[in-house]
């Protein structure tokens, strides 16, 4: 791709932009939220027609109109956000589109054969539920399936835009390994991605994109996380744990014996007891999916509590609701900002009055006084860098790192006693995670008392003051973060006494923080 600019309106998402893909070969596409990563790769899989610039695919110039053409050029797309049909099965996905004929009726029988030759290619493993629905499987078999789609099209060159963001430490470390795979088997690789560590773990050369702009491209084997966060953002990003002193306020959250359900009846919270001091962040750490969740959803007020004591401050407050412990003085940034922190269709404005709507000054009378909801909005705005700066901008026109800051900003605003962030800086760019953590550890030296609910060992690890690990319910284990390593706390997170590497030791419970 030569001098590929791409306009939408008076926006220029790319500027005269160069990239080149070697045959075999995994090229990253480096950059923050916004840099234009998916733009030029959505250019070169003719969803969007670029304004200026070439492309040539083996030396040939290639004009896609669509993304069918690109797809019989030898192009494949596997989207952040899957593009199957739930409701219809495995093998219906991969083939659909592109089914198989037999005098007018469709060769199921060719189709499985071709889809099981692939995985068996590659080791797969997709064939075994051709004929599950997709609404059954987790997303890494989801992801699974749709690269088998790209590849039974034709695909010579996979396009794989941000795929670990939705992915568990386990199921990122497949990916990767399949990855290599298709590569030493011939297949040329886009991996778009704002993750440092899997941008030089997977690829061979690293193309970084900043507003629009190539940057540059460099060896992976060359470079380094600090020299790759500097290209990104344009300075220099602190990635080591700010020295701190102990934290020595009084309790602010303090929860016993809490036990709590999920959506299923089954217990998912079994006993845990947890403080949080003044001027203090906790950090849960654990596999998605043993408890944290329900944890969270118990003390913000969204899940009920099924047995045990939640204080703030000393009072009791286990049988309030979620408006009650907003005014009590607790704030939540939660794990899903596009469906639980965010109104997508809302302004900005409106987001803004999420959470104050009863309260005074956005309150006169009874009436919402919109000049003051506008002023908020756009002092949020400012203060957290969230951009385009428009008051009047609907959240999904946001990236994802600028809606990120913009809850944060909304959150802390609420002047609150105890914040609760959950994933605070999932799928983010990293200047957004440096700016977000750069806020907690503010809120943490003016005395707020902080929960930090995370899978990502560098973040809990850098923010935390105590570290629990949660595992099936309980905290597994209470450790120091500057004398702990992430080894350690992968151990605990599987479920295993920290320090034990065989693997055969007997999961351990119950050690409260």
């Amino acid at each position: 791709m030569e001098g590929i600019t791409k306009r939408f309106g008076d926006v220029v998402a790319n500027d005269d932009v160069d990239f080149t893909l070697e045959k075999g070969s995994i090229h990253a596409l480096l950059g923050e939220n916004g840099s234009g990563k998916t733009t030029l790769m959505s250019v070169l899989y003719g969803l969007y027609e670029k304004n200026a610039g070439t492309v040539h695919i083996d030396g040939e110039p290639k004009t896609f109109e669509s993304p069918r053409d690109a797809m019989d050029a030898g192009v494949g797309m596997i989207h952040q956000h899957f593009q199957l049909v739930e409701t219809m099965t495995v093998l219906q996905n991969i083939i659909l589109g592109h089914e198989p004929s037999d005098n007018g009726f469709v060769d199921t029988a060719t189709a499985r054969w071709d889809i099981e030759d692939i995985c068996s290619r590659y080791d797969f493993h997709v064939d075994e539920f051709l004929d599950t629905k997709i609404r059954d499987l987790d997303l890494g078999a989801r992801q699974r399936v749709e690269i088998v789609k790209s590849l039974y099209r034709g695909a010579d060159i996979l396009i794989l835009d941000e795929p670990t963001a939705v992915l568990t430490p386990q199921e990122i470390s497949d990916l990767l390994d399949l990855m290599g795979e298709l590569a030493d088997a011939g297949h040329s690789l886009i991996f778009i991605t704002h993750k440092l560590g899997e941008a030089l773990g997977a690829a061979d050369e690293i193309t970084v994109l900043r507003d629009g702009a190539a940057i540059g491209t460099v060896d992976a084997a060359e470079t380094s996380e600090t020299e790759l966060a500097r290209m990104m953002v344009g300075r220099e990003i602190q990635f080591d744990r700010p020295p701190r002193e102990s934290p020595e306020g009084d309790a602010v959250l303090d929860v016993e014996q809490l036990h709590a359900r999920g959506s299923r009846g089954l217990e998912q919270v079994s006993g845990v007891d947890l403080t949080v001091q003044e001027g203090e962040i906790l950090g849960v750490a654990g596999v998605q999916g043993n408890g944290q969740t329900e944890l969270v959803e118990a003390l913000t007020g969204l899940r009920d509590v099924e047995s045990g004591s939640v204080r703030l401050n000393g009072e009791e407050i286990t049988d309030t609701n979620r408006r009650q412990r907003i005014d009590a003085g607790i704030a939540y940034i939660p794990e899903d900002r596009t469906t639980e922190g965010l109104v997508q269709d809302y302004t900005l404005v409106r987001n803004a009055l999420l959470g104050n709507q009863t309260v005074d000054p956005f309150v006169d009378n009874g009436l919402i006084d919109w000049e003051t909801v506008h002023d908020h909005a756009g002092d949020i705005i400012r203060e957290y860098d969230v951009q385009p700066p428009n008051e009047r901008s609907e959240a999904k026109s946001l990236s994802g790192g600028n809606q990120q800051k913009f809850i944060v900003g909304r959150e802390i605003e609420h002047d609150p006693d105890v914040m609760i962030a959950s994933h605070p800086t999932r799928g983010v760019d990293i200047g957004s995670i440096e700016f977000i953590h750069d806020r907690l550890l503010e809120l943490r030296e003016a005395g707020m008392a902080i929960l930090v609910v995370s899978s990502k060992l560098d973040e809990i690890r850098k923010l935390s003051d105590r570290i629990v690990v949660m595992y099936e319910g309980e905290f597994a284990g209470a450790v120091d973060p500057v004398e702990t390593t992430e080894e350690e706390l992968g151990m605990l997170m599987a479920g295993h006494d920290a320090g034990t590497d065989d693997g055969d030791s007997e999961p351990s419970g119950g050690v409260h923080s």
